[in-house]
């Protein structure tokens, strides 16, 4: 029987589970937006959109390790949030959707918590995946040396 690879998830490249993790985000943004309103959307959107920032990063550094993905999606999104401060996003906002959609209008303290919430959901996901795709040490050890 053959083990995936430290670099597949059940046989599939990295790239390909953050692609896949960006579009599956995508659509449960869109799902939350369609089937929720108030607080629980806003917020659930506000950690979707750590979570996708997770897969992008991964999609670009598909080598990197789980915590590292995570920290530096957080650091992207806070630093948006608090780009907010200067109203240069709403400037932007205001003649742009893509703009608008990438990065918001106004700062709002609570967002900072729930991005937070979407960058350690996102690193669960992606460290069980990993773990999941990689050998343990214990299996490795036991197998003759041909197979390794």
């Amino acid at each position: 029987m053959t083990r995936a690879s430290p670099g597949l998830v059940a046989g599939v490249a990295p790239r390909a589970v953050a692609a896949a993790a960006a579009v599956v985000t995508v659509a449960a943004g869109l799902a939350v937006r369609a089937g929720a309103d108030g607080a629980f959307a806003k917020y659930a959107g506000s950690a979707l959109y750590t979570v996708l920032l997770c897969a992008l990063v991964a999609f670009c550094a598909p080598r990197a390790r789980p915590l590292a993905v995570a920290g530096t999606a957080l650091a992207l999104s806070w630093a948006v949030e608090l780009l907010q401060l200067t109203g240069v996003p709403a400037e932007w906002s205001a003649h742009s959707t893509a703009a608008r959609l990438a990065l918001g209008s106004t700062f709002n303290a609570p967002d900072l918590l729930w991005y937070a919430v979407g960058a350690a959901v996102a690193w669960a996901l992606h460290a069980g995946a990993r773990r999941f795709a990689t050998p343990s040490s214990a299996g490795r050890a036991s197998r003759p040396a041909a197979s390794r």
